[in-house]
């Protein structure tokens, strides 16, 4: 599988963190947002936030900002969440679970709309409203109409063989939390989730800070 380079990744990263703030400022009454504002929320350079919006194709007002629900609607359609994404998970343990009852991800156009499991005692279970399926029974139920993208949360000796059996229904895209690397076709996509890779940032920033050379800004 060739890796394809995404062009502005971090600033794409950025993106749902003025998403938050600036829903919650629209839900305070708040019509107008200003690069300032939102520099200081995320503690970057006002010059990177102007830029990141930029990319949206949205233009703010001097004096007085952007609009904040032209904004918020520009955010969402560059990240392409203004359209409904369905997604199966696989895999309801812990991690599992509280990706299920993750309520954002409504906001962001994200519907799980199946979740698996191997496990007996979790089978035909309700996990945050979601009844959970028989693994065995993926790809009879799937095989006709699959999700947009497959959600990774088995362990890592299996997530090979999950992933293989969601492409031979369809699946073209995959959002892997498993400790290891998938091997997928050409034209599937994978973004892995590597939860240690942020504690491992959090380690050297205390690190740094602790033999005095800091360097805390958010990446």
């Amino acid at each position: 599988m060739s890796r394809s380079k995404i062009p502005n990744s971090p600033s794409i990263r950025r993106m749902p963190s003025y998403l938050h703030k600036l829903m919650l400022m629209h839900r305070n009454g708040e019509k107008h947002a200003s690069t300032t504002r939102l520099a200081e929320y995320i503690n970057l350079d006002t010059i990177i936030v102007r830029k990141d919006f930029e990319l949206t194709g949205i233009s703010g007002q001097p004096g007085v900002g952007y609009k904040t629900d032209e904004l918020i609607a520009a955010i969402r359609r560059y990240l392409n969440w203004d359209r409904t994404c369905r997604a199966c998970l696989v895999g309801a343990g812990s991690l599992g679970s509280a990706l299920i009852g993750h309520e954002e991800f409504a906001e962001y156009g994200l519907e799980i709309s199946a979740v698996f499991d191997s496990d007996p005692d979790r089978i035909d279970s309700v996990i945050h409203g979601h009844r959970i399926l028989d693994v065995r029974r993926m790809q009879e139920l799937l095989r006709e109409d699959p999700p947009d993208i497959g959600i990774i949360c088995v362990p890592s000796n299996c997530a090979q063989m999950v992933t293989d059996e969601l492409i031979a229904c369809g699946v073209k895209a995959f959002w892997n939390f498993a400790n290891v690397c998938l091997k997928v076709p050409e034209d599937v996509i994978v973004q892995r989730e590597v939860i240690a890779g942020g504690f491992a940032m959090l380690s050297v920033k205390l690190a740094r800070r602790n033999s005095a050379q800091p360097d805390f800004s958010e990446d």
